[in-house]
């Protein structure tokens, strides 16, 4: 067994091929003159391990690719983070369900497909491999320990989150709920815990994605009104387009933690034992 992996999954690819302890396959990526991608997989197994995020357009058809590369193995797709995972139902007619679309594009020459906290577990449906979701809550309530927060409040920022906070906070006993908007007037909002006080709490505000940061950073400003000690915000999948880490951190935010999904600077988590445990399950 090896691992081989696209551009964006380097640092994760290789922490998982550690875990398991075999071999990382070397690829040779490059583009023609016409901006089209090229990519050349080094020596492969018998049964490879894929893995790649998909952050966007290019980094999809870099995945296509290399799986089409290794279509003399068994390949197992890891894919760490799904773009086009919200479109997951069609809202007009005419739409695309796009999460579906991606899903059966990636399902062509792979055996099955491991997932990270997907937007929608209903979009494992789509495959047309066995996929299977797991989710990295756990390490995340883990990390949050070693903050050493004295009795953490763990926020979501609307209900649709609310699971996630439960599975972050209940193993460590900790409180948890979700922000609820309160519309004061026609140009003002109040966002505060549903049911529970944040003033003089540690509190952190958990989320499978933080894209644009916008409603993190809104809800922290108004938690520190509300006496909150210090916040922070954790999320698997840290997308942070269009500026959303300075934006947090200019609210004072105390720090903005992810995971190696995608591959930032403030990734301080890793999904690598939880995929490298799916694999080795039956």
């Amino acid at each position: 067994m090896k691992v081989v992996c696209t551009e964006n999954s380097q640092v994760l690819a290789t922490r998982l091929a550690k875990i398991l302890r075999t071999p990382v396959v070397d690829v040779q990526f490059s583009r023609f003159p016409d901006g089209e991608q090229y990519l050349v997989a080094g020596d492969l197994d018998d049964e490879t391990i894929i893995v790649g995020s998909v952050m966007g357009n290019d980094a999809l058809v870099q995945l296509l690719l290399l799986v089409d590369a290794c279509d003399n193995s068994v390949n197992r797709l890891v894919l760490p983070y799904m773009a086009y995972a919200r479109q997951d139902k069609r809202f007009r007619q005419g739409e695309p369900i796009s999460a579906r679309a991606v899903a059966q594009a990636l399902s062509r020459g792979v055996s099955d497909v491991i997932t990270v906290n997907i937007h929608e577990r209903e979009i494992l449906k789509y495959f047309s491999v066995p996929a299977k979701n797991i989710s990295l809550a756990g390490d995340i309530g883990a990390y949050i320990r070693t903050l050493h927060l004295d009795n953490p409040l763990v926020l979501a920022p609307d209900e649709g989150a609310l699971a996630f906070a439960e599975q972050v906070a209940s193993a460590n006993g900790w409180d948890f709920d979700h922000l609820e908007k309160t519309r004061l007037s026609g140009s003002e909002v109040r966002m505060a815990p549903r049911q529970l006080c944040a003033a003089s709490r540690s509190v952190v505000i958990v989320d499978d994605i933080i894209s644009t940061g916008g409603t993190i950073a809104t809800a922290t400003g108004m938690l520190y009104q509300q006496g909150a000690k210090d916040v922070y915000a954790a999320c698997v999948h840290g997308v942070l387009t269009g500026g959303a880490y300075v934006r947090l951190m200019a609210t004072g935010i105390r720090d903005v933690i992810c995971s190696d999904t995608i591959e930032r600077a403030c990734s301080k988590i890793s999904a690598a034992d939880q995929i490298a445990s799916a694999i080795r399950r039956p």
